[in-house]
């Protein structure tokens, strides 16, 4: 599977690209969003054979592709969309991207192509995501892609000696459309 924006191409993963991985989990701005304090090479193998044996299953239900940026032929991160419902037509979607891409629009970008993708390839009706509300260039980029907040889960988890919120964003099919009239 292959998708394209102007400026990345999403693509499959391949067992050789847990270097690239590596490199940008093992960033401190990338690790204060998550509970793990270091990335190890094995952590990482294991994180890259995920997405391989995703790609494998039958009905096929997890897309976490890749983020290459087109000028530089350069990894820079993942973003996915993984159906959780298949009766309700629900999918909830993730990114993750290298910090010295961060603020660039890149993770907007990603995230558009891959709503466009639920709802237009997978037949979705409704695409959910959450991130930390300390993460505000996370929620910054579901509400650029057309994402409402739906709600707050106060104290959700525990992360490095304190407890984090989570906030909860979603789309539908129909808002989709509408805004990309």
């Amino acid at each position: 599977m292959r998708l394209e924006t102007p400026r990345l191409l999403l693509r499959e993963f391949v067992a050789d690209d847990w270097p690239a991985v590596l490199a940008y989990q093992s960033d401190p701005l990338y690790l204060r969003y998550y509970y793990w304090t270091e990335r190890t090479a094995a952590d990482v193998r294991d994180f890259v054979q995920m997405f391989l044996d995703q790609q494998a299953e039958q009905p096929r239900t997890k897309f976490q592709l890749a983020l290459v940026l087109k000028a530089e032929g350069r990894l820079i991160g993942n973003c996915g969309i993984r159906i959780n419902d298949p009766d309700q037509r629900e999918a909830n979607i993730g990114y993750e991207l290298e910090s010295r891409s961060w603020g660039q629009g890149l993770a907007s970008e990603a995230a558009s192509e891959i709503v466009r993708f639920g709802f237009t390839e997978l037949g979705l009706h409704r695409i959910w995501s959450w991130c930390l509300a300390v993460n505000v260039g996370s929620a910054r980029v579901m509400e650029k892609v057309g994402m409402r907040r739906e709600g707050q889960l106060r104290q959700k988890e525990w992360i490095k000696g304190s407890w984090h919120d989570h906030l909860l964003y979603a789309i539908l099919e129909e808002e989709w459309r509408n805004h990309h009239r």
